[in-house]
């Protein structure tokens, strides 16, 4: 099936937000290719993190909007248009949806910003590289994702062919943290693999999703293929867990959350795929072999407050080997002091507000708790002075505790926002102990001069993705996701495209004469 022709992006093309003319922008749901209200006529807003001013309105969808988002997507992937169509036709769709990411990165990265109140400068790193991930997988899916294979039969007279085939409709409902780049992971290999998509944002950033959407059908791709509903979870969220037309349900959030999504999909009666990336409490190992300190403080304060420290696999749990403790003590307090806590928007922050007030006043418990059980705040431990509309922000200042136990609050939880706990180990054993004492195994570093050291300690990780001498890096290539309570499934890779596909196998019997099991007592059975 031909797609029709996609005229060329000129230079400096870029989006514009919806009704640009007035001051405060309003988005629809986007159905079926095009901007809708909510069935309710219900709206929410999107408020800055920074200053508590209004950046955008939105409708709210609920489970009504989610059905006929469901209904639509799950008619467009039986019309055949997208599903059926030859890979190499989906890849050029999804190469044309990065080249308009490209095109259009200033406007999204100044609406993250306003929204999630991330510093300016990570979402020009971060969103830069978002279209990679449309590459990526629609190069692998026209290349190899659904090469068939021939298994070796016992039985020389039968052939078996196996094939890979998309799902069908697939609901994914997306965080706060990094709205447009977990969107785009999820959303790239689903649409490569031939399924039709749902996607619930959060309530706290939906506009660059629901804009995603709009590239995606700039790019070529039909109605209804990718629907964009933002909603409550405990509505629109719990809506699409529960449809009996989606086939796999991808989240990502915490891990109370992904458990309710799992038993919000169980009552609902059908089994379906599943997938999700939770919660984190990383742990960051720094050994005495170590010889440039000030480069493993500089790469922990990365793994620790970019995003101010509201991602996953931020390092929470800093663990220095007895001999440097001290010298890599002292640093770290330097350098986390002379961090720049203000505006997102200008160049020179290094910290942003935390998302929301809500999410301050959890981080404000969980630090106090953590003092109530013997830590002690060598840096920060309370909100900045800000002036004039900052003032109204959600700021937390860089935190580090010290005196912290295996038992307390600070860690065994994941706090999400930015705060570390900074203790001491002797050896590798006692190290690994520690790191492995959390529920959590979403990720884990390693700061060592001795490679044979960091493969032994990275075998005895117990987490799905691990660095040695440095901290999240992240690929469309390499597999992402985590053990225990940080979920279950994985991201990027092969290993993301086969949770998007499922197989098919075909046997064929080559001999004339078929065998009569009622018939011969020496038929073979299966």
């Amino acid at each position: 099936m031909a797609l029709a022709h996609l005229p060329r992006v000129p230079k400096g093309h870029g989006l514009r937000y919806a009704h640009a003319s007035v001051k405060v922008p309003h988005f629809g749901l986007w159905l079926n290719g095009k901007w809708a209200e909510a069935q309710s006529g219900h709206t929410g807003e999107v408020l800055n993190p920074a200053t508590g001013e209004k950046e955008a309105t939105f409708a709210m969808g609920d489970a009504a909007d989610i059905d006929e988002a469901v209904k639509s997507a799950d008619q467009s992937f039986r019309s055949g248009e997208w599903s059926e169509l030859n890979p190499r036709a989906r890849g050029r769709v999804l190469n044309r949806a990065a080249e308009l990411l490209r095109s259009a990165l200033p406007e999204f990265v100044d609406m993250e910003t306003r929204q999630t109140g991330r510093c300016l400068r990570e979402y020009k790193a971060q969103l830069g590289r978002v279209p990679e991930w449309f590459e990526y997988h629609a190069s692998y899916a026209a290349a190899k994702g659904f090469e068939g294979r021939l298994p070796s039969l016992t039985e020389a007279d039968h052939i078996n062919m196996v094939w890979r085939v998309p799902l069908g409709v697939c609901g994914l409902i997306t965080p706060w943290n990094h709205p447009v780049l977990i969107a785009a992971k999820k959303i790239s290999v689903a649409l490569a693999a031939g399924n039709s998509v749902v996607v619930k944002p959060p309530l706290e950033a939906p506009v660059t999703v629901l804009r995603l959407g709009e590239v995606l059908s700039m790019a070529g791709l039909p109605p209804g293929t990718l629907q964009v509903v933002p909603g409550a979870g405990q509505t629109a969220g719990d809506a699409l867990a529960r449809h009996p037309m989606v086939e796999k349900l991808d989240f990502t959030g915490g891990t109370a959350t992904g458990l309710q999504i799992q038993r919000s999909m169980a009552e609902a009666g059908r089994v379906r795929a599943y997938s999700a990336e939770l919660g984190g409490n990383a742990p960051i190992l720094v050994f005495s072999d170590t010889r440039k300190v000030q480069e493993a403080v500089d790469g922990v304060c990365f793994a620790a407050f970019v995003a101010s420290g509201q991602t996953c696999v931020s390092g929470k749990r800093v663990l220095v080997q007895d001999e440097i403790f001290e010298e890599f003590q002292d640093a770290l307090i330097s350098k986390v002091t002379s961090l720049q806590v203000g505006n997102p928007l200008e160049e020179a922050t290094d910290i942003g507000p935390v998302v929301s007030a809500r999410q301050l006043e959890r981080i404000e418990d969980q630090v106090a708790r953590a003092k109530a059980g013997g830590a002690k705040a060598v840096t920060g431990g309370q909100r900045p002075s800000l002036e004039g509309l900052l003032g109204k922000g959600h700021f937390y200042e860089p935190t580090v505790l010290t005196g912290v136990s295996p038992e307390n609050p600070a860690f065994v939880e994941e706090i999400f926002g930015p705060v570390i706990s900074l203790s001491r180990f002797r050896d590798e054993e006692e190290a690994l102990a520690l790191a492995n004492s959390s529920d959590y195994g979403l990720g884990g570093a390693i700061w060592t001069e001795d490679i044979r050291k960091a493969f032994r300690v990275a075998r005895g990780l117990r987490c799905g993705l691990s660095w040695v001498n440095c901290h999240h890096r992240n690929d469309p290539s390499s597999p992402w996701g985590g053990f225990g309570q940080s979920g279950i499934g994985r991201e990027n890779g092969p290993e993301a495209f086969e949770e998007y596909t499922t197989t098919k196998s075909l046997t064929i019997r080559t001999n004339e004469t078929a065998e009569n099991w009622f018939g011969s007592r020496s038929a073979r059975y299966g």
